[in-house]
């Protein structure tokens, strides 16, 4: 069955591609989510109109998380934590913590955006990476204080 894609599907197309799948997948998977629709000739036309408010959105999108990435960029969190012998954690900072304080400070950041290289377990200053948009990562310094 020949579709045509309204949105980017991991591991089978992006956004306008005209994709043939089997009738089930796109009866029961991808039409009824709104991530394609038949191929058609009105289809077409309606996916032309589509592709141009989806890159004028990216394009409002990619400017608004670049001004956001610059901010990150001169950020500074504090994320207290009980310390045990030598300066150890008790459990590790995790992403949810992160966006926690995000929140705090007036971003509104999903967790799932926040990439941590290996897991904090220790006191001291951390650099994390936050993903923006598709093309813009930000920077972010986070630091591991005792609560006490």
């Amino acid at each position: 069955m020949k579709i045509i894609l309204r949105q980017n599907v991991e591991k089978l197309g992006e956004i306008g591609d005209l994709v043939v799948v089997k009738p089930g997948y796109a009866r029961n998977f991808l039409i009824p989510r709104q991530l394609a629709f038949v191929a058609t000739e009105g289809a077409m036309r309606a996916l032309e109109t589509e592709k141009k408010q989806y890159a004028s959105k990216m394009e409002k999108a990619k400017k608004q998380a670049e001004v956001q990435a610059v901010q990150l960029a001169d950020l500074q969190i504090s994320i207290p934590m009980q310390v045990g012998e030598e300066g150890r954690l008790f459990g590790s900072v995790t992403t949810q913590m992160i966006a926690q304080e995000l929140e705090l400070r007036g971003f509104n950041i999903d967790k799932r955006a926040i990439h941590i290289d290996e897991p904090i377990k220790t006191l001291g200053i951390f650099e994390v990476k936050v993903k923006l948009h598709p093309e813009i990562l930000a920077s972010l310094k986070v630091w591991v204080i005792s609560q006490e």
